[in-house]
């Protein structure tokens, strides 16, 4: 007989999943998605339940009923572990998992475990595991419960309880060593965007909900090569490309990791040196995948998190990505939308449509941050005019008698230099140097 067995494939892991949303009408979005982190994650779905609750019970989240229910499932379908799509406590966890005789997961584990084989960069890899860590930190108590406690007082303490205190203190300092690791490579990614700041190029921001197309989009204007794949999270660590725009322009543009509905705040504040990018950025373009029925939902999560990074104020295109795969009568009814959200755009990152009318919208926008200027520099100050061509868009030069005549478009440090030598009365020119 052959000895192939090597060339089988091991089998998924099975998962039941356990959704507990209060709106009816999201039924449908909140099952699909967590399905989609679960094909993510490498396991199989094989069944779900769901109960509504006012308010979760302390020991296992849903009620004794359904508990039982579950367990009887959980048996049937021969599931290995049951994911449940909200963030249980650790007294939860444990009961859970104590009745189901199988790994019980919120969603917050699950995505976690997701970023955990994402991650590829140093930077990465540290800011997941401090998630992982920060998440697991309140929950180590748990693991030690089933410890046998000796009786006595002071000075009598069982193995549990020392064991806990010894793992959570080794806890604690790679924590402490995680954040200062991660500082280390903050500042580093600030001295990257420092550097770029030398060019006269604002800066833009790809943000939106994970699997909306930004990878896709990113590869579309920069001829970049990023993983693009339909599945959440594909792509974690940032990337920054040089993108070239109608009438000369340019501008700096980064792909930043996916947004979700509830981020869990581990990750948020994990990721928080990634997610800077946007608060750094000049321009945010927010894709939404407009593909979803439910893309509002997407949009308003990603707005929350925005929020929580304090980068709402920041000039924002929305670009409502995937409209290839709509009829044409909810193209029709995307564009009506398009006046809430304006600056907006319909483009389809696959094919390109609507990508050349994006361009012109963010134009518009880098023109804003570009000041016309015109300015005589004498000719000991010759250097400037050479700076001139790295920091902004020479419009016209003309070399005089009484110096080097300048017509210009400059970022606002440029303008500030050559402020001795603007020429009195020139439009725009004393305004924009301001």
């Amino acid at each position: 007989m052959p000895k192939n067995t090597h060339d089988l494939e091991q089998p998924k892991e099975r998962a039941f999943l356990v959704f507990v949303n209060q709106d009816e009408n999201e039924d449908a979005y909140v099952e699909e998605e967590l399905a989609g982190l679960c094909e993510a994650a490498g396991v199989e779905v094989c069944g779900f339940l769901r109960q509504r609750l006012d308010r979760p019970t302390t020991a296992t989240y849903l009620g004794k009923g359904k508990v039982q229910e579950l367990a009887a499932h959980v048996v049937d379908t021969r599931a290995d572990v049951v994911v449940f799509d909200c963030e249980l406590s650790a007294i939860q966890a444990r009961n859970l998992q104590d009745q189901m005789r199988r790994p019980t997961v919120d969603r917050t584990q699950l995505i976690l475990d997701i970023f955990a084989t994402r991650a590829r960069t140093r930077e990465g890899q540290l800011q997941v595991e401090l998630a992982q860590l920060s998440y697991m930190m309140p929950r180590l108590m748990s693991v030690y419960t089933k410890f046998e406690r000796q009786k006595g007082g002071i000075g009598m303490r069982g193995p549990g309880e020392t064991k806990l205190e010894s793992d959570r203190r080794m806890v604690r300092d790679r924590i402490a060593k995680l954040k200062d690791d991660i500082e280390e490579v903050k500042k580093h990614r600030e001295h990257q965007r420092a550097s770029r700041r030398k060019y006269p190029f604002p800066f833009a921001a790809i943000c939106g909900y994970t699997s909306a197309g930004k990878s896709t989009l990113m590869n579309r204007l920069s001829g970049t090569d990023l993983l693009a794949d339909a599945m959440p999270f594909a792509t974690l660590d940032p990337t920054t490309r040089k993108v070239d725009l109608p009438e000369g322009y340019s501008l700096f543009l980064t792909d930043t990791v996916g947004f979700i509905r509830n981020l869990p705040t581990h990750l948020v504040a994990a990721f928080r040196s990634t997610l800077e990018e946007v608060t750094s950025a000049d321009i945010v373009l927010h894709v939404v995948d407009a593909s979803v029925p439910e893309w509002d939902v997407q949009r308003d999560a990603v707005m929350e998190t925005l929020r929580e990074l304090n980068a709402l104020d920041k000039p924002t295109i929305t670009v409502f990505n995937k409209v290839d795969r709509l009829t044409d009568a909810e193209r029709v009814e995307l564009e009506r939308s398009c006046d809430r959200f304006a600056p907006a755009v319909l483009i389809s990152a696959t094919n390109g449509f609507g990508v050349e009318a994006m361009l012109e919208k963010i134009k518009d926008i880098v023109q804003d941050f570009l000041g016309f200027v015109c300015a005589l520099v004498p000719y000991s100050e010759s250097k400037l005019v050479d700076e001139c061509y790295q920091f902004g868009r020479v419009i016209k030069v003309d070399y005089r008698d009484d110096g080097i005549y300048l017509e210009a478009e400059l970022v606002k440090e440029m303008r500030g230099m050559l402020r001795d030598y603007l020429i009195e009365g020139s439009v725009l020119s004393i305004d924009s140097a301001q």
